[in-house]
């Protein structure tokens, strides 16, 4: 009776261990749960505050120097150099505002420079453009450099706050100078889709100087571009379908061409050969090839000649901003 006993207490002790045990693992796995559950949700959730972004830290690619800037003071560098300040004062404000967004949507998702702990630098190359007022104001002609350094000023403090949302966050704010008379869905250029950054049609930008380009290269010239890129490439320039666009896109960019013996898409082509946009043509005679080309960068977002064109048709910044990007509120 009395081993039956010890063997129940054995028993019973070694039951509770193991319920014990089980319920911490349990709890354990919980925790782990809702903490990453808590993380994904400040991630993707967290309220956007525009007071969390009243400096900036640019880095001038110059010399690496590191400057702390209220962020609408660092706007009307990138203003002033990302726009003509002859353009309307709408397609300005509409640039303040993009540009606003475009630098907040980058800090928030993590800047590229953090390691030298700066949110963004002044190369339109990497981040956007950005150029001091003294030397801005130099590079204008004296009698005007009054008029348009009040302009800036007045772009960027008359929409102060303003930043474009989508779904209450900032979106990627993409901006070119000329489309060439339609933009294009971002899943076109980089993959990556934004609901937001789909093809418009703009008309107008014909009247401007970044509308339409030609490049003229050699044929020996372009066998020596395709061979630095891919050191397997050959063509043979008697075929007709020697070059030979394959595929473009709703907004008619190249999507795919076909070059000798190798397959490209517009976009890396227009790298290669220094194009201004994936928007073109070709014609290939007895010793050049020639790149007809309409519109002027990668033609995601806010056109800013469209945009100068629609403010000269009395379009507003918040008309303007809503052309380009679909579904989008501005915040107040």
């Amino acid at each position: 009776m009395k081993n039956k006993i010890k063997k129940l207490i054995i028993y019973f002790i070694i039951l509770m261990f193991f319920i014990f045990c089980i319920k911490d693992i349990f709890l354990q796995k919980v925790i782990e749960t809702n903490a990453d559950d808590e993380i994904l949700f400040q991630t993707e959730y967290k309220e956007f505050d525009y007071g969390d972004y009243k400096t900036i830290k640019l880095l001038h690619t110059s010399n690496n120097e590191i400057e702390e800037l209220p962020l609408d003071i660092y706007l009307y560098g990138v203003v002033s150099s990302e726009m003509p300040a002859s353009f309307e004062i709408e397609a300005l404000r509409a640039q303040a505002i993009v540009a606003r967004t475009y630098t907040i949507y980058k800090i928030m998702m993590g800047s590229k420079h953090q390691e030298l702990n700066a949110d963004i630098c002044d190369s339109s190359l990497c981040c956007q453009a950005w150029i001091s007022k003294e030397n801005r104001l130099a590079r204008w002609e004296e009698d005007k450099r009054k008029e348009y350094w009040n302009k800036i000023e007045e772009a960027v403090n008359s929409t102060i706050g303003k930043v474009i949302l989508y779904n209450g966050q900032p979106i990627n704010a993409f901006f070119h100078s000329n489309s060439g008379g339609s933009t294009e869905a971002s899943e076109n250029v980089w993959g990556g889709k934004y609901d937001y950054l789909q093809s418009v049609e703009t008309s107008g930008e014909d009247a401007y100087t970044s509308y339409a380009s030609e490049i003229v290269i050699s044929k020996d010239d372009l066998i020596v571009k395709m061979r630095e890129k891919y050191s397997n490439f050959e063509i043979d320039f008697s075929k007709n379908d020697c070059i030979k666009i394959l595929e473009n896109t709703e907004s008619g960019r190249v999507k795919k061409i076909k070059i000798g013996n190798l397959e490209t898409s517009g976009v890396e082509a227009r790298t290669i050969f220094g194009l201004k946009s994936a928007k073109f043509t070709i014609e290939i005679d007895e010793n050049n090839v020639k790149f007809s080309v309409l519109g002027y960068g990668h033609g995601v977002g806010l056109s800013q000649c469209g945009s100068d064109s629609l403010a000269k048709k009395g379009y507003n910044y918040n008309q303007i901003i809503k052309h380009y990007y679909k579904d989008i509120e501005i915040s107040e």
